[in-house]
């Protein structure tokens, strides 16, 4: 058995999902882990450097976690060939033209979802991967959540039946930051003119997440808003909220089902979890979180009868079993970053191309055109989208 080093480049890693998700918990964890074990028996062994404008920011991460290399200049990073693959966790605005100098550099690429705010912008990106023969690969980590993998292995035994419809909740109350409690978010995520809003941020989520596990989006009809206009940002100065922070969103799927998410930094939990979905079939139905996942088969279900001048003797939470912890699942960023460095490595199978990726972009794209035109619109394939020539 043998060690393989392989350099990556890893931008945008002072954020929090990129410090926290990828560099932390994914790359440093395989790290620590030993690398991670080929099919052949050889560990492949990361060894990240990390590029940023602040020396100062990059320099304090690579002493608190051991390591040696940083640099606030990306084009010497990619110019040395050790360095096999650039990530970017950096900013939405940023991404297509630090792909487009990756790929031209001859690097394989991975990314942060939306891979750009305009659909024609991440084809151009997708095609000019294809177009070098670089692989590349978006994040796509809700399908590697124990909760959906959970639902996943229940529709693979059949437990549904038929599936007729999904439904999401999603969201949590992100604090205005202007009576003593900080907002926990950015302030550019509420702003238009730095590529802010929902729809954008979160609608690419569940493109992957419907098309992977329900079925593909053929249409959808969506309707925003803005409902905290005014917000307090990290400096502590006042701005204009003006990105929408709220969608509601139904997506007709293939085969007929009918999927509904509503997506809200401006609503307060009282659900299981930050997220969840319930999925309905004509044999059962099920209910899951981040990690946890609750069902309730057809010869289980109550029958309750409509009676408002009494209160419910029924406990429906009690009518649920959970699914028991039958495989220990790791961190999901983590799990899809193993996947992905198999596929560079090893040719292990791989899916979630940025071709993948421009299917989230597109989607957001349409749901702000339906949201504007106050209309249901279709989703085009875009499968058929032919390789050209990218000036």
């Amino acid at each position: 058995m043998a060690t393989i080093s392989l350099g990556m480049i890893m931008h945008g890693i002072t954020g929090r999902m990129g410090y926290n998700q990828h560099l932390v918990r994914s790359i440093l964890a395989i790290r620590e882990q030993g690398g991670l074990q080929l099919a052949n028996g050889d560990r492949l062994m990361p060894d990240p450097i990390l590029v940023g404008r602040s020396a100062d920011k990059i320099e304090a991460i690579a002493r608190q976690h051991g390591l040696t290399r940083t640099t606030t200049d990306l084009d010497s990073a990619l110019a040395d060939p050790n360095n096999k693959i650039f990530f970017d966790a950096g900013s939405t605005q940023m991404r297509v033209s630090l792909l487009k100098k990756a790929i031209e550099a001859g690097k394989h690429v991975y990314c942060e979802k939306p891979i750009s705010e305009t659909l024609d912008e991440a084809l151009s990106v997708a095609m000019l991967a294809e177009q070098r023969g670089v692989k590349n690969g978006v994040v796509q980590d809700k399908l590697y959540l124990p909760g959906l993998r959970k639902i996943a292995l229940l529709k693979d035994s059949g437990f549904f039946g038929k599936i007729l419809s999904v439904r999401g909740e999603f969201g949590y109350w992100v604090f205005e930051g202007d009576w003593g409690v900080k907002a926990q978010r950015p302030s550019w995520n509420y702003r238009a003119a730095d590529g802010g809003g929902m729809i954008l941020d979160m609608l690419p989520h569940w493109r992957y997440v419907l098309d992977n596990l329900f079925g593909e989006v053929k249409a959808v009809s969506c309707y925003a808003s803005t409902h905290i206009p005014s917000r307090v940002d990290e400096d502590g100065k006042t701005y204009r909220a003006d990105a929408d922070d709220a969608a509601y969103s139904t997506f007709e799927l293939e085969g007929g089902v009918v999927a509904h998410i509503n997506s809200s930094w401006a609503v307060r939990v009282r659900r299981d979890d930050l997220v969840t979905f319930q999925v309905d079939g004509t044999h059962g139905s099920a209910v899951c979180g981040l990690t946890k996942c609750w069902t309730q088969h057809r010869v289980n279900t109550p029958k309750p009868v409509w009676n408002p001048d009494q209160p419910q003797t029924i406990d429906f939470y009690k009518t649920w079993d959970e699914v028991p912890e039958t495989q220990v699942f790791d961190n999901g960023f983590k799990a899809q970053w193993e996947d992905y460095l198999r596929y560079v490595v090893e040719d292990a199978p791989w899916r979630f191309t940025l071709r993948e990726g421009a299917k989230g972009v597109q989607l957001a794209e349409l749901a702000h055109k339906s949201w504007k035109e106050r209309r249901w619109v279709d989703v085009p394939s875009l499968a058929d989208t032919s390789v050209r020539k990218v000036a």
